[in-house]
């Protein structure tokens, strides 16, 4: 298992989180990012860094991964196209998205995004919680085990 992160939009909190969870499980991490990110030094834990525009990490990040991976994503397109390549997908507050519900986020999502396209809508995203936090990482840790 690969660990991919579109990291644009991954919070601190979650980097630190999967930082630990990649060096404890010696399982390797890529942030694929248009900027420059600090990381910690780490035989498991590497970055690339992308040209800006539009879906350019996201378009790295499917032109790599491989069945088996993990990519931890906010971004619910690429989770679809991540889960169609045979990937696991996990967003910022703990949710795995799996074959059974990506086709109803997905239809959420572009409904939300007409809606907020005709004005309709506000987009608004809450801040990410103590517990969102903590879904995330009993969520990571159960991606990383072992299967028995």
């Amino acid at each position: 298992m690969h660990i991919w992160v579109d990291a644009d939009a991954c919070p601190v909190a979650l980097r630190d989180l999967l930082f630990r969870a990649a060096e404890r499980t010696r399982t390797p991490t890529t942030l694929v990012a248009n900027a420059y990110l600090r990381l910690p030094p780490s035989a498991w834990i590497n970055s690339i860094q992308v040209e800006q525009g539009f879906d350019v990490a996201d378009r790295y990040i499917i032109s790599k991964i491989q069945s088996g991976d993990l990519v931890i994503t906010q971004d619910v397109p690429l989770a679809a196209q991540a889960i169609d390549r045979g990937a696991k997908a996990l967003n910022h507050r703990g949710e795995l998205l799996t074959s059974t519900n990506i086709g109803d986020r997905l239809a959420t999502r572009n409904l939300l995004q007409d809606l907020r396209d005709a004005g309709l809508a506000q987009s608004s995203q809450n801040a990410l919680s103590l517990r969102d936090r903590q879904l995330f990482a009993s969520e990571l840790e159960r991606q990383l085990r072992p299967s028995s």
